[in-house]
């Protein structure tokens, strides 16, 4: 384990619309995402033709439109990750010539409460899981948005969720997600500052 990710609780729940949250949602990447890996690599999973399964390829998209976001981004509206290509890709990741660090994020389902919630976890996401399909798992880091209610008829609620909560929580993730990166950037120049000071 990287000793950036070794202090990272196993699951961290933040509300999307809660004040402060995209510096607060950055605090956890940085505590989990190993941003000097040589091969980091962000999966956004889902479809575009559902709004709730939107929320990954929404993400990919804002995330590629960051230029000074430098990292591998799969999954976008343009090219969505989704099941039909998913263990390909996947595939093709894990057998590139650098071990890829994969980040997993895709939409998810729970009860009303937790609807806006962002879960961020230690280990593979299931993607599929919502609509009862078999997938393989992917990701080291997983992102979990909860974008409408579960348990019943959840093919149809994900294709009802409103484009808005997915549209807000995309745009939270990916916005967190490059506070992270330059707040990173900037601990490397600080450290390396304190060292030529000390030398």
């Amino acid at each position: 384990m990287n000793s950036q990710a070794a202090t990272f609780k196993e699951s961290t729940t933040i509300n999307y619309k809660e004040t402060g949250v995209v510096w607060r949602l950055s605090n956890h990447f940085l505590e989990s995402i190993p941003f000097d890996h040589p091969n980091l690599v962000f999966c956004c999973i889902g479809t575009d033709r559902s709004t709730g399964d939107a929320l990954g390829p929404m993400t990919g998209s804002f995330l590629t439109q960051l230029s000074s976001f430098p990292f591998q981004i799969v999954g976008t509206l343009d090219n969505p990750l989704h099941a039909l290509n998913i263990e390909e890709i996947t595939q093709e990741l894990i057998n590139s010539p650098s071990k890829p660090y994969i980040i997993a994020i895709d939409a998810c389902l729970g009860n009303s409460g937790n609807i806006g919630q962002i879960i961020v976890h230690q280990g593979p996401l299931y993607p599929g899981k919502a609509v009862k399909k078999e997938l393989p798992p992917i990701g080291e880091v997983s992102i979990k948005a909860v974008v409408n209610i579960g348990g019943f008829m959840e093919y149809n609620v994900l294709q009802s969720t409103r484009l808005n909560i997915t549209f807000e929580m995309g745009k939270v993730i990916s916005r967190s997600l490059l506070l992270a990166w330059h707040r990173y950037n900037l601990k490397v120049i600080n450290n390396s500052d304190t060292d030529r000071n000390h030398n």
